[in-house]
């Protein structure tokens, strides 16, 4: 029998959630240990391809650290990291260059650093262009370091963007640049909104499942 932790609450359907090799159950108040128990049971072979799925992330995000002369993702396609004399660190537009010597940890931190520098400047230009277009004004723009949202747009029109969306395409950082803005217009995923969406990029659909794609790569990348 499959290991879980079980939450209950006022939920009316029982639920199953694997992440870091942990499988937690999410049941009503009212239903029996029994009932539980032989849900989780009827699960085992789908349970087991997740497990080892979870385990296999958690094992390559454990080992995850970048080196000299390793590749990097940036706006969608590979650049070597490199040592180059001096304590500048940056991106020339071949390559990512850092002071020699680092430890990988000190790489680490600093590439975070220039990714964070780069997707600020690269969203804002987005964003610039794309709300003249849309006849809206943000009222401010910010990188962060979130890791569950690439992107938010609060009630006083201000736009937070992950720096890891220095990592997607041009194409995808469109997408989330034109996502939020237009919730400037409908603060909600209406119908209306998505019209929205789709009155500027057409082809959302497939630029928004590439952004799927760079999520499910980065669960193996640890960045924090």
């Amino acid at each position: 029998m499959t290991c879980y932790t079980l939450i209950r609450s006022r939920r009316r359907s029982l639920a199953i959630h694997v992440q870091d090799g942990e499988v937690t159950v999410r049941a009503p108040l009212r239903v029996s240990k029994r009932e539980i128990d032989a849900f989780v049971a009827s699960k085992a072979h789908w349970l087991a391809d997740k497990l080892a799925r979870s385990r296999e992330l958690a094992a390559r995000r454990e080992a995850f650290a970048p080196d000299y002369g390793d590749a990097i993702l940036f706006r969608g396609a590979e650049y070597p990291v490199a040592a180059r004399d001096g304590t500048r660190a940056g991106f020339d537009g071949e390559l990512f260059y850092f002071p020699p010597e680092l430890s990988r940890e000190q790489l680490k931190a600093l590439i975070v650093r220039v990714y964070r520098m780069l997707a600020k400047a690269r969203l804002s230009e987005r964003v610039a262009h794309f709300a003249a277009r849309m006849g809206v004004r943000p009222s401010a723009v910010r990188v962060t370091a979130a890791k569950t949202r690439w992107g938010s747009c609060s009630a006083k029109k201000s736009l937070s963007f992950a720096w890891r969306l220095a990592l997607a395409d041009d194409e995808v950082i469109d997408y989330v640049v034109v996502h939020e803005l237009a919730h400037i217009r409908e603060m909600n995923h209406s119908a209306r909104f998505w019209a929205v969406v789709e009155g500027v990029l057409p082809d959302y659909r497939a630029r928004r499942a590439r952004l799927k794609a760079l999520r499910e790569r980065l669960c193996a990348e640890d960045w924090d």
